[in-house]
């Protein structure tokens, strides 16, 4: 019967129709009642719902009750009794009857009280003009109602201080002054004190050493009025010393004026949830293969640094690679490689105890040492050299001797001057300088270097760019016959005409153009030019037959196509196969074998001549060298640079002149052509004349100069016929 109806909430409609009859019963029961027992049940059944329905909303108003209260005076339902039994059966039955669910709810008792009174209230507005007699009777049913509302709310303190005595969550009172005014058990529980203990103290005495302040000031603006409330995660020192973690939630109470009057604050114990959290947290910013800081909590402690940083502060930083680490993992696995970091790990955290260095790893085989001090470079250098001598110790692992070595990238400099992001750029640079320079090394970072680097990388960037828009140009230095000084061939040198950087030499972009593989097409590029060029002083001089030599480099002579791209450029230009001369240095052709080998075979017949540059550099094989269809060595510098003739070493002179004589009776006995470089000086063209040596080049017999200077010179008649 008494049920949840349909109207939700708890709201019984069964229970309704149940109180409605048994107050029109009352009414009827305590005096005149001009409606039939049926009329008045219909009624008070609607007046019913709608006090539930005001007692369920989720704003509330005690208006509904005022407006019961007037109705049942205009039914002429105005007997004192029946209001007695109205504003009774509110408080007693009302909410057992018609929403059950809700009977034991702090705030529906409060409204039942409201209600009773607003009922009152309501019945006694409505009795204000009727007769003397019935105002009378009205007034003893208001002082009834009254007295009503009184117990009600002596009933709703004393339900106030159930809860409160038996809470599960802390709660407690204190003045404006921080005295502790009450407090429940669990209160006393969760700090370990007696109630009477904590009603003698006051709240600041409570609170954690590393909170006091800030929670103290928190308190003082609450009580002062300029915060309603205030809720916070904080400690407590409990009596034992030991620290409880608690969500704290306080509330000001106020005097009627507004003033402040109390607060009260409501405390859970959360030292589990923050445990748990904080070992969340542990987890979230530490390696959980060597338990060290991770990386994303080494950028939050370098960006705490570059926040807190001074005007003087230095930052250093050591970032460690393992060298052949991947080796050991693909050799012996990764569970053993696994447990040669934990070990790295531990002797790198070794390393620093201590120091207050912070030690990550940042992923794979990479680590970070963060040099917090004002040593300077010093104090980082110390550190690499504690690291490298940490890791390079073997590591027994199992029934495995392990032995690695690391390269470490050193970075300090004055935090004002750098960011985070620029601090690590650096570091990765200077980690790959010391790879570059051999494993087991530390290197320190240099700006200049870091700039050349850059600008070597920005070279390297252009490159293709620059070839497309036809920027690099070739200029041609002169080889001269050192019998008669005649003009006989010259070699084709290139060069870049950058639109920023001017002229510049091959030996900035060359090296740059074989890493990236660019080589074969900026060589195919010199190729053709040359024969142009070569083809336009033939056609305009033909009485000369001025040989055009072409530098090939070793990606271009291993290119299955080479020998299509030299018939191409002839057959494109028109030059004569006998006036290009190829040249490649000693090791590339020294090492050839298969299809290079081959290739250079087919060249020769194209009718090429083809000449070993820089010869006397490598390790020449004689034997193979008479095997290879080569028309033309050129001397090394070096040999023909220590033909001085000054007499400051003679000595010296003596050997590099008999090691260029052998060297040409050599080439001599292998009907090969001979052709000295670097000659600087006219004494050295007379001596290497008189060696027999038939060519030479060098600055003595001109500089590389652009085709047009070239031209100049056999209009001028130098080159032989």
């Amino acid at each position: 019967m008494h049920g949840p109806g349909p109207d939700g909430g708890g709201f019984s409609r069964p229970g309704a129709q149940a109180y409605a009859a048994e107050w029109a019963r009352a009414v009827r029961r305590i005096g005149f009642v001009p409606l039939s027992a049926t009329e008045t049940e219909r009624l008070l059944l609607v007046h019913t719902v709608r006090l539930g329905q005001a007692l369920v909303a989720p704003t509330f108003s005690a208006q509904a009750a005022e407006d019961v209260g007037q109705a049942l005076v205009e039914a002429h339902l105005t007997e004192p009794g029946a209001l007695d039994w109205s504003i009774q059966a509110l408080g007693d039955r009302f909410l057992p009857w018609v929403l059950p669910v809700r009977t034991e709810l702090p705030e529906a008792r409060e409204r039942i009280a409201a209600m009773q009174g607003a009922l009152a209230a309501g019945f006694a507005r409505a009795l204000r003009d009727r007769t003397f007699s019935q105002q009378e009777r009205i007034a003893r049913s208001a002082w009834q109602a009254r007295d009503a509302v009184e117990q009600a709310l002596r009933d709703s303190e004393a339900r106030f201080r159930a809860v409160f005595t038996g809470a599960a969550i802390g709660i407690g009172i204190a003045g404006v002054d921080g005295r502790m005014i009450d407090v429940n058990q669990s209160f006393a529980n969760m700090l370990g004190y007696r109630i009477e203990e904590l009603r003698e103290m006051n709240v600041g005495a409570l609170f954690h050493a590393d909170d006091a302040a800030g929670m103290w000031e928190l308190y003082q603006e609450l009580v002062g009025g300029k915060h309603d409330s205030a809720r916070v995660e904080k400690r407590y020192h409990r009596k034992d010393g030991s620290v409880v973690w608690t969500d704290l939630a306080v509330s000001l109470i106020r005097y009627d004026d507004g003033r402040p009057r109390f607060t009260v604050a409501m405390i859970e114990d959360i030292t589990e949830r923050y445990e748990l959290q904080q070992r969340l947290r542990f987890q979230a910013l530490h390696d959980p293969l060597t338990g060290l800081p991770n990386r994303t909590l080494f950028f939050e402690t370098l960006g705490e640094i570059f926040e807190t940083a001074g005007p003087e502060q230095r930052i250093g930083l050591c970032f460690i690679d393992l060298d052949g680490f991947k080796a050991i993992n693909d050799s012996l696995g990764h569970d053993l490689g696994d447990r040669l970091l934990k070990v790295i790990g531990r002797r790198l955290a070794d390393c620093v105890a201590g120091r207050g260095h912070l030690v990550a790893r940042m992923g794979g085989d990479e680590f970070v040492i963060l040099v917090d001090s004002d040593g300077g470079l010093d104090d980082a250098v110390e550190l690499a050299e504690l690291a490298l001598a940490a890791v390079s110790a073997p590591v027994n692992v199992g029934d495995q001797q392990l032995a690695v070595s690391a390269s470490i990238g050193i970075v300090e400099c004055p935090a004002a001057e750098t960011s985070a992001s620029e601090l690590m750029k650096a570091a990765d640079t200077t980690l790959y300088w010391a790879k570059a320079e051999g494993r087991g090394r530390w290197a320190v970072y240099d700006p200049e270097r870091s700039a050349a680097d850059i600008a070597r990388s920005a070279l390297a960037a252009g490159l293709p760019a620059a070839l497309d828009r036809g920027e690099f140009v070739l200029h041609y230095q002169p080889i001269v016959s050192l019998l008669d000084r005649s003009l006989v061939a010259v070699e084709a040198l290139v060069r870049w005409q950058h639109p920023e950087l001017g002229l510049i030499g091959p030996d900035r972009f060359i090296g740059l153009a074989e890493e990236t593989g660019l080589i074969v097409r900026l060589g195919a590029w010199v190729l053709k030019q040359a024969c142009r060029d070569a083809e336009g002083w033939r056609r305009a001089y033909p009485g000369t037959r001025l040989v055009v030599s072409v530098n090939l480099a070793a990606r271009q002579a291993d290119d299955p196509a080479i020998v299509e791209t030299v018939a191409e450029a002839l057959q494109h230009t028109g030059l004569p196969a006998a006036l290009l001369q190829l040249e490649l240095t000693e090791s590339a052709v020294m090492g050839t074998a298969g299809e290079p080998l081959r290739s250079l075979r087919r060249l020769a017949d194209l009718g090429v001549r083809l000449a070993i540059d820089d010869f006397g550099t490598g390790y020449s094989n004689l034997a193979y060298l008479r095997r290879l269809p080569i028309h033309c060595l050129k001397l090394a510098g070096p040999f023909v640079e220590g033909i001085r003739a000054d007499g400051t070493d003679v000595a010296a002179d003596h050997r590099d002149e008999r090691i260029v004589d052998a060297l040409v009776r050599l080439a001599h006995a292998l009907e090969l052509w001979v052709t000295a470089e670097a000659v600087e000086t006219e004494a050295q063209a007379e001596r290497l004349r008189a060696l027999r040596c038939d060519t030479g080049q060098g600055r003595w017999f001109g500089a590389p100069m652009p085709a047009e200077q070239i031209r100049a010179r056999l209009a001028g008649g130098e080159a032989a016929a």
